[in-house]
């Protein structure tokens, strides 16, 4: 009886071991508990497109991170764009390079969700086509935006830029006088989805 009641209990033993360990590992394959650590890397590119209307653009932004702490990271960033004006029969495409902080501020659903602001700073070289000609033309910008995480694996994010709180941008044509434009957006979320905005992000 005492031998039975030994080999039972071994045998559940077991099976709650390995149940656990298939949950531990089944936790290790899904975004839960997710968390960002001091020398962490990521991969992120952004892609924003508007149609419609007198005014079409396109732009891609990948970018390039590490975290210096659990919320904090720095990195480089590339942008191209390409934006169309159909009233003026205007054409303006940008490549530009920069570099940008982003904080995370608030984690939710067991840490899938992650809400980050982020300021950054760039340098555009950029060329004006329309019917007068074509015209190439130097842009220096900073920006301050809101945006999150949803991490599907624990590698793998959706990334949505949600608003920009502040953007200046100042153009220095080669042929033509300097302009300088500020923007601040105080009604974040009147409307989020006005500047559709989202990408991937690869964390490794």
């Amino acid at each position: 009886m005492k031998t039975r009641f030994l080999i039972i209990l071994s045998m559940l033993t077991f099976s709650v071991a390995n149940a656990q360990q298939e949950q531990v590992e089944s936790e290790m394959n899904t975004a839960k508990g997710i968390t960002f650590a001091h020398g962490d890397m990521f991969i992120e590119g952004s892609i924003q497109i508007t149609t419609g209307g007198d005014e079409d653009f396109y732009a891609f932004n990948p970018k390039f991170g590490y975290f210096l702490s659990d919320k904090f990271a720095v990195g480089g960033q590339l942008n191209f764009s390409s934006d169309k004006f159909e009233s003026t029969n205007t054409k303006t495409n940008v490549f530009g390079i920069g570099g940008f902080a982003r904080y995370y501020v608030l984690e939710l659903d067991k840490k899938r969700f992650k809400a980050y602001g982020e300021a950054g700073l760039g340098y555009g070289r950029n060329k004006v086509e329309n019917n007068a000609g074509s015209n190439d033309t130097n842009s220096l910008t900073a920006n301050i935006n809101v945006g999150l995480n949803y991490f599907l694996t624990r590698n793998i994010a959706v990334t949505f830029t949600l608003a920009n709180i502040l953007s200046y941008n100042s153009v220095s044509p080669e042929n033509g006088p300097s302009s300088n434009t500020f923007q601040l957006n105080v009604n974040l979320f009147e409307n989020i989805f006005d500047q559709p905005k989202f990408g991937l992000l690869y964390k490794f």
